[in-house]
């Protein structure tokens, strides 16, 4: 029995070496993470991993470690801090902010046209700037002319 779970152990270990050894990416190639790679520098990290692992730390301790010896580009996913909060929000930030603008356009050109038909229908009078709108969202646009070079 005491092999069983000598066994387990050992398949634990590996399984969580080679976890940690697919976030953490190659100093030689840059593009492959250290499972992956065959570069003499990724042999020895992942040789340290299953040493620290065999240590007994848990694999936090083994990232901040990897990131304090090798800087924290080694890991493929950087830390969530006020550093990297710009980089990691911007796309929420970029998106809400088009949403928003679009939105409020549309809500603007509804809001507009349908006050001035029901000011329209109830007999109001529209203000001037309200008739020119109004004359502009009839009118159909201009067709387009082609201009040929000579013709300038």
């Amino acid at each position: 029995m005491a092999s069983d779970e000598e066994l387990k152990k050992a398949q634990t270990a590996d399984a969580r070496a080679r976890n940690i050894s697919h976030n953490v990416r190659c100093t030689e190639c840059g593009s492959q993470s250290i499972e992956d790679s065959q570069a003499d520098v990724a042999i020895l990290l992942r040789k340290l991993i299953r040493d620290e692992i065999r240590a007994g730390k848990s694999d936090k301790e083994i990232y901040k470690k990897l990131e304090e010896d090798f800087g924290e580009s080694v890991l493929y996913v950087p830390r969530f801090d006020l550093q990297t909060a710009a980089i990691w929000l911007s796309p929420f930030i970029v998106a809400g902010t088009a949403a928003g603008a679009w939105a409020y356009r549309r809500h603007r050109q509804q809001t507009n046209v349908h006050i001035m038909a029901l000011n329209l229908v109830r007999g109001v009078p529209l203000t001037r700037t309200e008739k020119e709108t109004m004359l502009d969202l009839l009118k159909p646009p201009p067709s387009p002319r082609r201009r040929w070079w000579w013709n300038r």
